[in-house]
């Protein structure tokens, strides 16, 4: 067996996304030939919704060592509230104090965090171990550069100088990547040709059964959100102007069928997008309410920018009539989000980029109403609602897909990766 450390600051019972590949892959390190121990910052010190349920997948054998950070509170006063900038200094004390016994053969960051990740070059000059980095998004990124400052994400200016300069230092010395888009391991080997010949490997998330039986197991915790004297279609995830270019032929065909004054279904249709904005609960500005307002059927559209929690959320999707998901403008947009909605088995309407990698995944599972935003056309919405309609859009999906794409294959997928960086990193030092 072989010893990985994995550092993710976000973690269990922290209800955060950059967290849920890891969540999702320990109980399956162990058959692949690792033994697993993370390293996480104190649920204490983090700024996100808290989530005990969560703590029910995880195995009870896996050893969770926790961190302090500095206060946001006094951070936040010198613009530093990033839990990455605010945990380092006790990450580099606890990972050393780890390390020292040379019991670990590799490091594995998973997060988006990602000024964390310039220990990693740390840690393998001080203690010789090699690490690998997931990229769950971009890290330095110029996607924003020309856009409006109101679409910038906050302190932007700040962060995108600070990433500038921290990207190189992590990536250069990393030993190996995982990425959930080809697009960003292709971009970063662009960038820095020295990791031209590094292990890398595409693995996105995975689907994770047992989530399901955790939240029918304590619906009676959660208010339901949906209002059951409608057909209701439902998106949970973030919300944004990069996703109009989705959203808008849905609504376009959807006011269309509303016009029709003698086809009642168009009046019992509510669209539900839930959990758009990560400002603190209340604080949230609508993006969607806006546009269906453009059109004038905001009376058939409800947005919660508040988050909700993520069994909240799966219970959500399986109250739902159909689900909807909508991809953003950046064609490097993977909606890692796809296999809950997957799982649950809904009439499912996906609209993305047409780069974007979910399309060709969603068709993979065999998903009959997926597009490109550019060529879907108003009869494919029309059909998509025709279906709910007459009741016969249950899905059936491709078996071979499904376990393709499991939360356990996507642990063995990255194993493949760590033991291909080990392989490599023998082959150099012998």
């Amino acid at each position: 067996m072989k010893n990985l450390l994995i550092i993710s600051p976000y973690f269990p019972p922290g209800n955060a996304a950059d967290m849920q590949r890891v969540r999702m892959s320990l109980p399956y390190f162990a058959s692949n030939g690792w033994n697993v121990e993370v390293v996480m910052v104190d649920e204490n010190y983090t700024d996100i919704q808290i989530d005990p349920l969560l703590l029910e997948s995880i195995p009870n054998d896996i050893k969770i060592h926790k961190v302090k950070a500095l206060n946001k509170r006094w951070t936040s006063k010198l613009g530093l509230g990033s839990i990455a900038l605010r945990s380092s200094w006790f990450y580099r004390h606890q990972v050393n104090r780890l390390l020292k016994n040379g019991k670990f053969d590799l490091i594995y960051f998973s997060t988006t965090q990602f000024p964390v990740c310039i220990l990693g070059a740390y840690w393998k000059k001080k203690f010789g171990v090699p690490y690998v980095i997931d990229m769950q998004d971009p890290w330095h990124s110029d996607y924003y550069q020309n856009k409006p400052r109101a679409q910038q994400p906050p302190k932007y200016w700040f962060s995108y100088r600070l990433n500038k300069y921290l990207e190189p230092i992590a990536i250069k010395n990393a030993d190996g990547l995982i990425s959930v888009s080809e697009a960003y391991i292709d971009d970063l080997k662009n960038r820095y040709p020295s990791i031209k010949n590094r292990p890398s490997a595409v693995i996105t998330f995975g689907a994770f059964e047992p989530d399901l039986s955790i939240a029918r197991e304590n619906q009676t915790k959660f208010v339901s959100l949906l209002d059951p004297r409608f057909i209701n279609i439902v998106y949970t995830g973030r919300g944004g102007v990069d996703m109009h270019q989705a959203i808008t032929p849905v609504f376009e065909a959807f006011k269309k069928g509303l016009s029709d004054k003698e086809n009642a279904f168009y009046r019992r249709l509510k669209f539900y997008f839930i959990g758009t904005s990560y400002a603190p609960a209340g604080q949230g500005k609508p993006t969607i309410l806006p546009l269906a307002q453009q059109y004038g059927i905001a009376d058939h559209v409800v947005e919660i920018t508040d988050r909700i929690s993520y069994y909240h959320t799966l219970l959500t999707l399986l109250q739902a009539s159909a689900l909807f998901i909508p991809g953003s403008d950046d064609p490097q947009y993977t909606a890692s989000k796809i296999y809950p909605y997957l799982l649950t088995q809904k009439p499912l309407l996906a609209i993305f980029n047409g780069k974007s990698s979910a399309i060709p995944i969603l068709r993979e599972y065999g998903v009959r109403h997926v597009y490109d935003y550019e060529n879907v056309r108003e009869t494919n919405i029309n059909d998509f609602f025709s279906e709910l309609n007459n009741g016969d859009s249950e899905p059936v999906y491709d078996q071979e897909a499904i376990n393709k794409y499991s939360a356990q294959q996507m642990t063995v997928n990255q194993c493949l990766l760590f033991n291909q960086v080990l392989n490599l990193e023998s082959r150099i030092k012998s």
